[in-house]
């Protein structure tokens, strides 16, 4: 259960109430208090999970405007696409920190009011008195992208050499640290935004902030890949499917209290629809990709064979494809197979290979849905209606 006193708790409560988009990205975040980071810090984890790590005790000194606003800053710096950006040293990095700060405040109101115009920045070349600063775009220079005020600052810097990077990180608000070095490699977190912002959307129905939509809107369309990289995305990323309350790990925040330990899925299971009109080519190019999946991710997969019973059930390994036998043809039904993972195997992601000639399954886990060519359209269309677009592809 969520602490409602906790200031980033009140902060998404907050956001939430500005759009339902953010309740549902935050589904996607873990809030992580330390008294080790100055105020606030964006981080992924191996998982593929968000994590804010924040500092509770100076936030809550600032104030929940204060605090939601640091928050929507490091949420646009998703959006925008900042965390990618890679820089080619210390000072290349500090130059790209003014740039996406410049880019991001203008669209945060409480920001943007309180901000200093990067030139009048630049021009006297420190920060200022204020305990921390804000960067704002340069005045007659805005809705620009982070890419064209880097290079309004290397502009600047061939022609004096004045301003004090150092002093200006020190007065710095949020943490850049891991942005373009997360532990995860790149294509997996470019994989992981694409498919969470994409969920989001679907799921918010469109209301979203304002200043989102465009960027938004170009990470859905580079969502929309071929089967073989959707596939691939699904295996990519892990995520946490459980979390609970244990007396064998402290609670970090509150002494003498249980704390929280999360259960994690590494495997995937593969249900195979063998009733219908699929043909034995499409197994052939879905196996295929299979096979280079688990050659790529050292996964564990669970295949299940299913008509209107379980015909089988197998632990996948390397080259097996070749020798699985189709079993069944009869009439689909695919909740004995759903349940059968539930109960035995809980595994992170099921896959379901199916022409779409049966009913829609409840899968509480995340799902993709493969169809075949020949598949039941009214099936696709109702299974992307309750689970997303992002969750059903056509072979």
């Amino acid at each position: 259960m969520e602490d409602i006193n906790d200031i980033i708790e009140k902060s998404w409560i907050e956001l939430g109430k500005e759009s339902i988009f953010y309740n549902y990205l935050k589904m996607y975040f873990d809030n992580i208090p330390s008294f080790n980071v100055r105020t606030i810090k964006l981080s992924i984890s191996k998982s593929g999970r968000f994590k804010i790590i924040y500092n509770p005790k100076i936030l809550r000194a600032k104030g929940l405007i204060f605090s939601k606003s640091l928050l929507k800053h490091e949420i646009f710096h998703i959006i925008h696409g900042h965390i990618f950006i890679k820089s080619k040293d210390k000072k290349d990095k500090k130059l790209w920190n003014l740039a996406m700060d410049a880019a991001v405040n203008q669209q945060i109101r409480e920001l943007d009011a309180f901000s200093i115009p990067l030139n009048v920045l630049l021009d006297e070349g420190c920060g200022t008195d204020n305990e921390n600063i804000f960067i704002g775009p340069p005045i007659n220079y805005i809705n620009k992208t982070v890419e064209e005020y880097y290079k309004y600052i290397i502009d600047y810097f061939e022609k004096s050499n004045k301003i004090d990077l150092e002093l200006l990180e020190d007065y710095r608000v949020d943490s850049h640290e891991e942005f373009g070095n997360f532990e995860l490699i790149e294509e997996v977190v470019s994989d992981l935004v694409s498919e969470v912002i994409s969920e989001t959307y679907e799921k918010a129905k469109g209301d979203i902030p304002s200043g989102l939509e465009v960027p938004i809107s170009l990470i859905i369309k580079k969502s929309r890949k071929n089967w073989k990289d959707l596939i691939r995305r699904f295996f990519g990323s892990s995520m946490i499917i459980e979390k609970y309350r244990t007396v064998l790990r402290p609670n970090r925040r509150y002494d003498n209290q249980p704390g929280w330990r999360a259960e994690f899925g590494p495997k995937i299971a593969v249900v195979l629809d063998t009733s219908g009109s699929i043909i034995e080519e499409e197994y052939n190019a879905f196996f295929s990709e299979i096979e280079k999946i688990v050659r790529m991710y050292n996964s564990k997969i669970y295949i299940v064979q299913i008509d209107n019973n379980i015909q089988n059930v197998l632990q996948y390994g390397k080259g097996d494809w070749k020798n699985i036998e189709i079993k069944g043809k009869g009439n689909t039904d695919f909740e004995p197979a759903i349940n059968y993972l539930e109960e035995n195997v809980r595994p992170e992601g099921i896959i379901i290979f199916t022409d779409g000639y049966t009913d829609i399954p409840i899968v509480k886990r995340r799902v993709l849905f493969v169809l075949s060519e020949k598949h039941n359209s009214e099936f696709k269309s109702n299974a992307e209606n309750i689970y997303g677009e992002n969750s059903v592809i056509v072979l």
